[in-house]
């Protein structure tokens, strides 16, 4: 079972046309373990509502915008983040229990713990 991206993105980490309309693609990684797969997205900035997050046809989208808010008064006088939305599409072939998926945003981290189907488990099968 491999999770992939299925939006290519281009040499500067976009996954648009235009610089001015990127969609970015948060850093990622996915660690397999018994019961689940455990996700880990990189997302600094992000509040919890500015985060969608669908399963639905094999596919896990995460959606949403980061959003840079400088206090009252002070000046930008150097700046290299911006405000960008963000979507990363990650197939794993219905391989996940939609039911069953847990999600944590803490510190600028992501986590996902995405819970295998039963017909993604290992078994052992007896012979007679």
């Amino acid at each position: 079972m491999s999770f992939f991206n299925t939006l290519a993105p281009s040499s500067n980490g976009s996954c648009a046309e235009s610089d001015a309309t990127a969609t970015r693609r948060p850093r990622y990684e996915v660690v397999e373990t018994e019961g689940s797969y455990d996700l880990t997205v990189s997302l600094p900035g992000v509040a919890k509502d500015g985060l969608e997050i669908s399963d639905e046809a094999g596919e896990l989208t995460i959606t949403g915008k980061r959003t840079a808010k400088l206090p009252e008064g002070l000046e930008v006088l150097h700046r290299e983040t911006s405000d960008a939305a963000f979507k990363l599409v990650l197939t794993h072939d219905n391989t996940v229990d939609a039911e069953k998926i847990e999600a944590e945003l803490k510190d600028g981290v992501l986590r996902l713990k995405l819970a295998k189907a039963e017909s993604a488990k290992p078994r052992k099968i007896s012979v007679s």
